[in-house]
């Protein structure tokens, strides 16, 4: 047997680690910042600072800055220690490493500037989408490359989602991006309305999937044996896990659309799915807290495998509460309320954190060789994080079941009791205010993490190359017989295809009805495309991020109908690139919005939203005002529509500027009568515009008073 002498490369694990800890620390002031902007909306200081252009930075910082670079950093240090093989290329590595940080200090760049797609977890424009599919490409090459040079015949479970996580992230990315360039700084996604919303989803949700949990659940797989000396619980759970997880996550999507205008039977796929991904979701859970077993004493001891049980029993709160909420019954209650903000939380905060952290503690000193600066500092650090994630949750869980309460209450006489939509976020300041508390003690303990990593450091010296041996891996190895499953554990370019096939049934079956079979999307007549100044609006208002807080998409809910006016229907989305159905309802709906209100009423309200809304906690946006629409834009933008479908007449771009200084015109010389001096190439007029074109296509139904 050839015994063969190699080194691990630890110096691109350290990489990945200090940018997870400084990413991490800005994802969460970018995140505490957004917090306090809801009880407190002087802290929207500027154009730049919105809430609607902030919380997409935070979302964008803590997935993909902290999250994405702690994946890689465990990746890279658990694969080549599995493999027995240094990372196939040190250049691929350096090239991934600076190529992510390239991809995150552009969403910090562009985001706060509003340049944005829109489209949640999915924000960053078209240019930078190119970059993170060739950086995904070379984290891909250089993975595969490993494993085909391994001196370790077996791939272990966490090599398993290692792979998944790879070839599907790729597929959501590139299926969800598919774009018209306007600009460099600006494109319109190729789906529209429903379709766009089921894709977006689809990938919505599996990016949660295979971006947060797969490469996580390969880092419990690896970490928590380690930490704890004991090897895996169950061998044969873990391979019911992965491929049960893999084939059934990808149908889930649609239950973040369900009573919307998206078909019934996608939202009932989605539902079926999403409750039986409650069993390996929970079989992996149970393999990681299992692990542990016989080893409780040093869990009271060990920080980090304190750590470690809290992640794992966040991912078990998490998976099953998403199947729960999956449900049509639940999700009437729990959807466009704070109790998604929780849910998302409780698996970000406690999975994702507090997993990275451990992780962190247990890496450093071994990079280092050292020992780590100060355990006390560690369990300060496990103990106030804790503390944060339940002054963050429960907060967040009592608001949303008040929204949903106050929103669905009737009085004996059969009206809303409740009208004003304004009654019930002030109801929930206080529950706002605690939240922001959590959050800042969460910062605070991962504050106290890096100062006790900082100082770890400073008492050690990186082994830059760890030198290891191993015997070389037999090329005429025949395998003994049983062990069904070791056909494919040996083979990784099977396994991927397999994933890749598991994965794409459930995309193919979703979505290819819906774009292939046109009653699926019925059309309305009445129905028309955005005037050139009605589209310049609504890229406005999908720049300020208005989805964040706003949605348009009324449910077909009595409390609803009464409060909104007509429900929804598919065939109004048909020309909406993309679709701004929206998650969460800090402010009304606005899907009927159009004509409810005189131009007037708009103009105060943008200038200073408390003058129209007393107590709203709603951002101004007097600066929209004098800001200049730039209508060079309106030909590209009105040939890019028509290249998706949109019936503009023929050569419609040359003369769109004519059409949009009209309407403009028109809105301006209204708000003169009514005493408002008002600039027609304004963006603010642009706005007003869209925002009385709402819901107008359909006849509304007599509306509640909502503010």
């Amino acid at each position: 047997m050839q015994i063969e002498r190699f080194s691990y490369d630890n110096r691109i694990v350290k990489n990945f680690a200090y940018a997870t800890m400084i990413w991490g620390i800005v994802g969460m002031l970018v995140g505490l910042l957004a917090a306090l902007q809801i009880p407190f909306p002087g802290l929207n200081f500027d154009a730049h600072t919105t809430f609607g252009r902030i919380r997409p930075l935070h979302t964008n910082a803590v997935i993909f800055a902290f999250v994405g670079n702690a994946m890689f950093m465990g990746v890279y240090y658990s694969l080549q220690r599995l493999l027995k093989a240094r990372m196939f290329s040190d250049l691929l590595s350096k090239l991934h490493f600076w190529g992510w940080q390239t991809i995150i200090l552009c969403a910090a760049l562009t985001l706060p500037f509003g340049i944005t797609t829109g489209k949640e977890y999915a924000e960053l424009e078209w240019s930078i989408d190119i970059l993170i599919a060739i950086v995904w490409v070379i984290f891909g090459i250089n993975m595969f490359g490993t494993i085909i040079k391994r001196r370790e015949r077996h791939l272990y479970v966490a090599i398993w989602f290692y792979i998944a996580t790879v070839v599907t992230v790729a597929v959501l990315h590139i299926v969800n991006s598919l774009a018209i360039p306007v600009s460099l700084t600006k494109s319109y996604p190729i789906y529209a309305g429903v379709q766009d919303a089921l894709v977006q989803w689809w990938y919505g949700h599996n990016a949660v999937a295979f971006f947060l949990t797969t490469p996580f659940l390969g880092l419990m797989y690896y970490f928590v044996p380690k930490a704890a000396n004991r090897p895996v619980y169950s061998y044969r759970l873990s391979i019911i896990h992965f491929w049960a997880l893999i084939f059934l996550y990808i149908w889930a999507g649609p239950h973040h659309l369900l009573y919307t205008a998206l078909p019934d039977w996608a939202q009932s796929l989605g539902t079926v799915f999403s409750v039986m991904l409650i069993a390996p979701s929970w079989g992996g859970m149970i393999n990681g807290l299992l692990t542990l077993r016989g080893a409780w004493d040093k869990v009271r001891e060990d920080a980090i495998l304190k750590f470690y049980v809290v992640a794992i029993t966040a991912y078990g709160m998490s998976t099953f509460e998403g199947p729960m909420l999956s449900l049509k019954n639940v999700n009437a209650i729990s959807h466009f309320t704070d109790w998604t903000i929780a849910h998302a939380h409780v698996g970000g905060l406690g999975w994702n954190g507090f997993l990275t952290f451990g992780v962190l503690y247990w890496i450093i000193p071994r990079l280092f060789k050292t020992a780590l600066y100060s355990k006390k500092l560690m369990n300060y650090h496990f103990w106030i994080g804790t503390i944060g994630i339940l002054f963050y949750a429960v907060p967040m869980y009592w608001a949303g079941f008040t929204q949903s309460l106050m929103w669905k209450d009737f009085t004996a006489d059969g009206v809303l009791k409740y009208p004003n939509f304004l009654e019930t976020v002030l109801q929930i300041m206080p529950m706002y205010k605690l939240r922001a508390l959590g959050g800042a003690l969460y910062l605070i303990g991962a504050l106290l993490m890096v100062y006790n990593l900082i100082k770890t450091v400073k008492s050690g010296n990186l082994l830059a190359n760890e030198e290891a041996e191993a015997a070389a891996l037999e090329k005429n190895y025949k395998a003994p017989a049983g062990h069904w499953h070791r056909w494919i554990e040996r083979k990784p370019v099977q396994m991927l295809i397999w994933s890749l096939i598991l994965i794409l049934i459930g995309g193919i079956v979703e979505l290819i009805p819906t774009f292939m079979i046109k009653s699926n999307v019925p059309t309305i007549a009445s129905v028309k495309p955005y005037t050139p100044l009605e589209l310049q609006g609504r890229d406005i208002y999908v720049r300020e991020g208005c989805y964040t807080c706003h949605s348009q998409m009324i449910r077909p809910f009595r409390s609803e109908t009464e409060r909104y006016g007509e429900y929804s229907k598919a065939g109004e989305f048909v020309y909406d690139h993309p679709f701004q159905w929206g998650s969460k309802r800090t402010g009304p709906d606005l899907q009927r919005i159009g004509g409810k209100y005189p131009d007037s009423w708009h103009w105060h309200h943008m200038i200073d939203p408390r003058t129209m809304s007393p107590g709203s906690n709603m951002p101004p946006y007097a600066w929209m005002a004098e800001k200049e629409l730039d209508i060079s834009t309106t030909p590209a933008k009105i040939n890019a529509m028509i290249k998706l479908g949109v019936p503009y007449p023929p050569r419609y771009a040359d003369e769109a500027n004519s059409d949009l200084m009209l309407q403009a015109n028109n809105i301006t010389e209204g708000l003169k009568k009514e005493g408002i001096q008002a600039l027609p190439n304004s963006e603010l007029i642009a706005l007003i515009a869209y925002l009385q074109r709402m819901g107008t296509d359909i006849k509304a139904s007599k509306t509640a008073e909502n503010r």
